[in-house]
């Protein structure tokens, strides 16, 4: 058939000219944008798969920040911890020169530089945020990205809790002093050649406060002889390892008796040797004489209505106890009561050297002032203070600075494991970075092969488009010139 109606090649011909200009436009897109995939309709499979690519590389972009924020942090913390590590090496210097009865100089001195840097400690342990409330005293989570969920997708770092804490009261050490003072117990001299205990034992019992149960409680260390007995030197190892974590210490008093010293509220009774000679004379009782106290004070149980009101005072505040007969009808009953209200400044009642006496000890400076009275019973006192003597320095002289360095040693021991969870974190984020890094590099190279224009492949197909258009057009042009055959039919 031959038409001149409806031009049917040259509907072909434009066609297939508007699919080349299409081609054609789609492979300067292309060659333009860098891209193989422009648009949802280029490949949608595709795009999904490449937006994820893409959206899980700005994740972890963002997490190597992250981890590089973290690892900032840890940085700083660990300075500031390199600091307390020195100033505990100073420490320890001072209660090493305190802690030698040869030592003539002043140890009073001695004391005020190591209480300043006591403060220091607790200055930069806040600064460095790990005391109790601080920034870091948390488990830190550094969200880095790149998990198969979001829990996989962090970095721990647990600096959490009290063994996290660097403050000197944290470290344990809050309480220890290098001043003089202490307590001899018995007259018995430890320093000869005189072996004890041949065959026996002896019992120390030492009533304290345990802060952990909020109660006065009794700690009994046993020395034990052997078959020949041991020397005074041994047994005063025996007595430190069995003290150390009370923060009480054994040492020998100017004239080789025994003492016992540090700043914790004790009151020390020596039993009887159960065969051999002993390290003390049997029931000698003594108060801790290293800190501030009121001696062992008979106590008269409050009966009937009386009452009596003590006001305990210190630096870090003061507080009321009202005593009664419902709560220290003996004298047990008020040591409990007086500690459940002065513990928090760091006051202690204890049982004292003989029965139904009180003794209330604390390693800093205080006061008592008994306000009301209404009998003749509890501390004998009307109204007024009681006294509050200061520690002894004749006792013994080295007493203090033993057990400061007692503590010291298991601060610096603590503030290794602090030292050692930092470094430990700071590694763990260094290799997060590297596996984001390579993730990062992975994820790239992946969502390139989906989104990327091949631009060789795209030069040779702009190249066939512009020959396929300039193809289509030539070809339209015969398409529209066909029909004027019509007229050699006319001519006739």
């Amino acid at each position: 058939m031959f038409s001149v109606v409806t031009n049917v090649n040259s509907l072909i011909a434009q066609e297939n000219l508007r699919v080349n200009n299409e081609f054609q436009s789609r492979t300067i897109q292309r060659l333009t944008s860098g891209y193989r995939i422009n648009a949802s309709g280029d490949d949608a499979a595709g795009l999904a798969v490449a937006n994820k690519y893409r959206s899980d590389i700005a994740e972890l972009v963002q997490g190597v920040r992250n981890a590089n924020d973290g690892i900032s942090a840890l940085q700083i913390i660990d300075g500031g911890l390199n600091n307390i590590a020195k100033i505990l090496d100073r420490l320890k210097t001072l209660a090493t020169q305190s802690a030698s009865s040869t030592f003539s100089g002043s140890r009073v001195t001695l004391n005020t530089e190591y209480q300043a840097l006591l403060a220091e400690i607790n200055r930069q342990a806040a600064n460095i945020g790990l005391v109790e409330g601080g920034t870091y005293n948390t488990t830190l989570q550094v969200y880095i990205g790149g998990g198969s969920n979001q829990a996989n997708a962090k970095v721990t770092v647990d600096l959490s809790g009290s063994l996290n804490r660097v403050d000197a009261n944290s470290l344990g050490i809050g309480a220890t002093s290098v001043a003089a003072g202490g307590t001899t117990v018995g007259n018995v001299n430890l320093n000869g050649t005189t072996l004890f205990l041949a065959g026996g034992t002896q019992t120390f019992s030492f009533n304290i406060y345990d802060a952990t149960l909020g109660q006065t409680g009794t700690v009994t260390v046993t020395v034990t002889g052997g078959a020949s007995g041991i020397t005074g030197s041994a047994a005063l190892t025996q007595l430190n390892n069995a003290l150390a974590s009370y923060g009480i210490s054994a040492t020998t008093d100017a004239n080789g008796y025994l003492a016992f010293g540090g700043t914790r509220a004790f009151v020390v009774t020596a039993g009887n040797p159960s065969a051999g000679t002993g390290l003390a004379a049997n029931g000698t009782a003594r108060v801790n004489e290293g800190v501030y106290r009121l001696p062992s004070t008979a106590f008269s149980g409050i009966s009937g209505t009386n009452s009596e009101v003590l006001v305990f005072q210190n630096a870090s505040g003061s507080v009321a106890v009202t005593l009664n007969a419902s709560n220290a009808g003996s004298a047990a009953a008020a040591v409990a009561a007086i500690n459940a209200r002065t513990a928090s400044l760091g006051i202690y009642a204890l049982p004292g050297t003989a029965a139904g006496q009180i003794t209330i000890q604390s390693a800093s400076d205080f006061s008592i002032v008994v306000t009301s009275n209404t009998g003749d019973d509890g501390f004998v006192t009307d109204t007024g203070p009681l006294t509050v003597e200061d520690p002894s320095a004749s006792a013994t002289t080295t007493a203090n600075a033993l057990a400061a360095l007692s503590a010291i040693s298991t601060a610096i021991a603590n503030l290794g494991l602090v030292q050692g969870r930092v470094g430990t974190g700071q590694n763990k984020l260094q290799y997060a970075i590297q596996l984001a890094q390579s993730q990062i590099a992975s994820y790239s190279a992946a969502e390139s092969r989906l989104r990327d224009a091949d631009m060789a492949a795209e030069a040779a197909n702009l190249t066939k488009a512009q020959v396929m258009q300039q193809a289509s057009l030539a070809a339209m042009a015969q398409a529209n010139a066909a029909p004027q055959a019509v007229l050699a039919l006319l001519r006739g």
